[in-house]
């Protein structure tokens, strides 16, 4: 498929995982693709990945400074977006007698507040026909000990789906939510409150809850964003589609 050809597709948090997986499917559809992401490592690797003509920009997106940087370079470096995945973000499983205020502040500003400005500062290089996708988690429609600051995070980057859907459709902008379960990314063995070496045991016991006795592969997700910003999806906005195995609709 070419769903994408000749378009301008930006991925936050592109470098890994579920960013990773869905900027491959869009340069693989046609689209010129640009990721952003905090570790110029990996960075540099995912661009190699993606294919030539990747745009790789390093930002933290927890900082509004460094959000209107790393549009500032992509508008240079594309002019124009067609599509904009704001995935970047990050968890923790934390007793509420443990967080504290710098954990606090590292999931909120990067989960809710650039999210909400990575959306505001692209706007300028979007026009009608352009998608929006934002990426929240099973975890903010569900009770789960430990993730109260997360669940909190990823609820509020629901809500603000369901507002800017509607707020941006009179510019002919559909924003729309993929809402994951879980899913075999790097970013578990790097979650607060989740030692390395317990990753597989709470991956076992997500798939033990999911109806499919499964968890999601990346490339499932990026399956659901690229039909969201596609054309297919031409009368979907302010919506939330769940790739999670069963688990939200089961409980």
């Amino acid at each position: 498929m070419d769903r994408f050809a000749g378009r301008n597709v930006v991925v936050t948090g592109g470098n890994s995982g579920i960013g990773l997986a869905t900027a491959r499917a869009f340069a693989q559809e046609g689209a010129r693709v640009a990721i952003v992401g905090r570790d110029p490592r990996t960075l540099a690797d995912a661009a190699r990945t993606v294919g030539p003509g990747t745009v790789a920009v390093r930002a933290d997106l927890g900082s509004l400074s460094e959000i209107e940087r790393a549009m500032s370079e992509i508008a240079a470096a594309m002019g124009t977006v067609d599509v904009l995945f704001a995935n970047a973000g990050t968890g923790g499983m934390i007793p509420i007698e443990q967080v504290d205020e710098p954990l606090w502040d590292a999931i909120i500003d990067l989960n809710v507040k650039g999210t909400y400005f990575t959306v505001q500062k692209c706007l300028p290089m979007m026009t009608a026909g352009a998608a929006v996708v934002l990426c929240s988690s099973a975890s903010a429609e569900r009770s789960m000990p430990g993730a109260s600051v997360y669940a909190a995070s990823k609820a509020a980057v629901n809500s603000i789906g369901r507002s800017l859907g509607g707020e941006l459709a009179g510019r002919g902008i559909r924003v729309n939510v993929v809402v994951p379960g879980g899913v075999d990314t790097p970013i578990l063995r790097r979650t607060p409150g989740v030692p390395p070496e317990e990753a597989d045991a709470v991956y076992a016991q997500m798939a033990a809850g999911t109806p499919m006795r499964r968890i999601g592969r990346p490339e499932e997700v990026a399956a659901a964003v690229l039909f969201l910003a596609s054309s297919e999806a031409s009368y979907v906005t302010a919506a939330a589609f769940h790739v999670d195995g069963g688990i939200v609709g089961a409980t």
